[in-house]
């Protein structure tokens, strides 16, 4: 039986995080060759440091002039990125830093499954939902981004100009009667502007927009705060810390609570099942509970390189399943086509979507007009409850 009064932690990072800078770079990459042709190969990596930012990995478009043309736009790439994260300072800005681009023609080996729509590489991915918030996450790790989204929107428009992009949040959660009912604990560390300004200043900076954000309540006398525990958080971003892409994979999905296939996303074409199989099963898993077929469902599904069925799906509702996990399994499987080619048919994924992903969660964010975050909609609720 599952336990129903705990705590539980997770964790987030800013858009100006090294790690997160780096996602945001290679999956605008990503959007300006799939602008160019729908059916882009991309799978771009990307590494941060002192005034320095390192590009490389495979693309593909349809010519190799046209290839050549896109990749020569890179460096213009990384910069814009960078200037639209806020990086302006001495040892890390957008118009000084030196781009290395190091990105080449996909491998013939790889393309030749890609081209007969086989999955892009082998793997595992889960996607998992809970009734616990509105936006069918984990409260822990939603609330940990909503921090972090609402401290960026107010740096950005100046109405906070001492804060600077690299933060990190975390948010401990108590859970009573398997429900989340309050913060034991928040931390937040913010770069800022001062070698003056103390903790304590930051956390009068802070405060009321993480109690703006949080629900009513949830913060009480006995909750601790942990604001820039350590001090001056003046040196930030990628001079303060080298950054990857794809090392916050926990951070972009569910915050530990559910398992991960250990597949990053960002960077990556759609005809890679890390990416658009995780967000099928996130589809799938928040679908049967928006259904109203369980409280809590994680489906997993495997794939082979070069092989467009899935290799397996599992689906586990945690008990809280209203009709036996092997039906779900087959229903899953019925209502939505879950070959890579299913996949990005279904959910549109060969459009310019992927920047606005890198930071502050894949899942969990609201569908929009032009097809972003198509995964996170809930119509095929009503298809699921009929084949059951």
């Amino acid at each position: 039986m599952a336990r129903e009064n705990y705590i539980f932690t997770s964790e987030s990072v800013s858009e100006g995080h090294p790690d997160k800078v780096c996602d945001r770079i290679s999956d605008a990459v990503l959007d300006a060759f799939i602008s160019a042709e729908c059916n882009a190969r991309v799978a771009c990596e990307c590494f941060a440091t002192t005034n320095r930012v390192v590009v490389g990995g495979e693309v593909g478009l349809s010519t190799k002039e046209k290839t050549r043309e896109y990749v020569a736009k890179v460096e213009g790439i990384v910069r814009d990125c960078v200037r639209d994260i806020g990086y302006e300072q001495r040892k890390f800005h957008w118009e000084k830093l030196k781009v290395h681009n190091y990105l080449h023609e996909q491998s013939a080996h790889i393309a030749q499954g890609v081209d007969k729509d086989g999955a892009g590489d082998q793997g595992i991915m889960f996607g998992y939902a809970t009734d616990e918030t509105p936006e069918f996450m984990p409260a822990p790790i939603l609330y940990a981004h909503k921090i972090l989204q609402r401290l960026a929107e107010v740096r950005k428009s100046g109405a906070e100009p001492t804060l600077r992009p690299d933060a990190k949040s975390q948010l401990s959660v108590r859970y009573a009667g398997g429900k989340p009912v309050g913060v034991s604990s928040i931390v937040l560390s913010t770069q800022h502007a001062s070698k003056k300004q103390t903790s304590q200043h930051i956390r009068e900076i802070v405060e009321p927009y993480i109690r703006e954000v949080l629900p009513e309540g949830w913060i009480d006398d006995a909750t601790e705060w942990h604001v820039n525990p350590t001090g001056t958080f003046v040196i930030g971003g990628p001079d303060g810390d080298a950054g990857l892409t794809g090392r916050k994979i926990i951070v972009d999905t569910y915050g530990g609570a559910a398992p991960h296939g250990g597949g990053a996303f960002s960077g990556k074409d759609p005809t890679k099942v890390d990416r658009s199989a995780a967000y099928a099963a996130r589809y799938l898993a928040k679908n049967v509970v928006a259904a109203g077929l369980a409280k809590r469902c994680v489906i997993q599904v495997s794939y082979a390189i070069g092989v467009a069925k899935p290799l397996s799906v599992y689906v586990d509702t945690y008990g809280t399943g209203k009709v036996p996990d092997a039906e779900l399994e087959r229903v899953v499987a019925e209502v939505m086509d879950l070959t890579p080619r299913g996949i990005r048919e279904h959910l549109h994924l060969n459009h310019p979507i992927y920047a606005r992903t890198s930071a502050y969660g894949h899942f969990g964010r609201l569908p929009e007009a032009d097809g972003g975050f198509s995964w996170e909609k809930t119509d095929l609720a009503a298809a699921l409850q009929k084949a059951i």
